[in-house]
């Protein structure tokens, strides 16, 4: 599909996310204070920190879902703060996976996973049909294709919200949390998922508390806190002799 004229196709050069000088405020209360940040193409970036640290809202504003107050949000080039920007041809090429699942209740998984794909990329049902359920198959749920969300474990509609982002043939995916609503059993299988797609070379941002997917599969790990990045680098660097006391206390307290 061509992309819309106001979106250019991706160039490795540009990197996937870029952050400039990112300010959000909800009234007076500061939550991100000129973040400076980039993904590049192939590349999963973990961001950590503690509850109210601003991850969830650097990562709300990376394709716009909040407003940033000040500063500048580029996706693969494409300046999403601009209000000349075509933001849903955008956001077509951004993937994102929430604490919940956000399934539509009333819908089948095939429809929850066909419906965007037809509206959003106007894509013919038989065609809509068969990347899903591509899709179901690739996190493991072929054959949960008519069953409906509230037949699902949590665990199983996560990883149908992740096969449904996975069906508008993103560039890059958002992670706010995935695991934080499942029960510790859970976790695994939708761990697993997102470990794939790193290995086949997804573009990912992913905030998490999960710790041993950070130093496994991260390529970088950034540590958030007080709405600024105190600390970034290898995840064995960050996670294994971190630099910054702020870190150093963060850590002491989740490993």
């Amino acid at each position: 599909m061509a992309h819309p004229a106001s979106v250019p196709t991706r160039s490795a050069a540009v990197p996937a996310i870029e952050v400039r000088a990112l300010c959000k405020s909800f009234g007076t209360n500061e939550v991100l204070k000129g973040i400076d940040f980039h993904v590049d193409h192939g590349e999963v970036v973990c961001v950590i920190g503690p509850s109210g640290s601003g991850k969830s809202t650097l990562l709300r504003c990376v394709n716009r879902l909040e407003e940033p107050t000040s500063g500048t949000v580029m996706v693969e080039g494409v300046d999403i703060t601009d209000s000349e920007t075509d933001l849903d041809g955008v956001r077509t090429r951004i993937g994102m996976v929430f604490q919940q699942f956000n399934l539509f209740p009333h819908l089948s998984v095939l429809k929850n996973l066909t419906l965007a794909q037809q509206r959003a990329k106007k894509r013919k049902k038989a065609e809509a049909v068969e990347v899903a359920r591509r899709n179901l198959a690739k996190v493991g749920l072929a054959e949960k294709a008519d069953a409906f969300p509230a037949q699902l474990s949590g665990g199983q509609q996560q990883r149908v919200a992740i096969a449904r982002a996975l069906s508008m043939d993103p560039d890059m995916m958002l992670f706010d949390e995935p695991t934080s609503a499942l029960d510790p059993e859970l976790v695994g299988d939708v761990l697993e998922v997102m470990k794939q797609l790193a290995r086949e070379g997804m573009t990912m941002m992913v905030v998490t508390h999960e710790m041993g997917f950070a130093r496994e599969v991260g390529d970088r790990v950034v540590f958030m806190d007080g709405g600024v990045v105190v600390e970034q680098g290898k995840p064995e660097d960050v996670l294994g002799n971190p630099q910054n006391e702020r870190t150093k206390l963060f850590l002491s307290k989740v490993l």
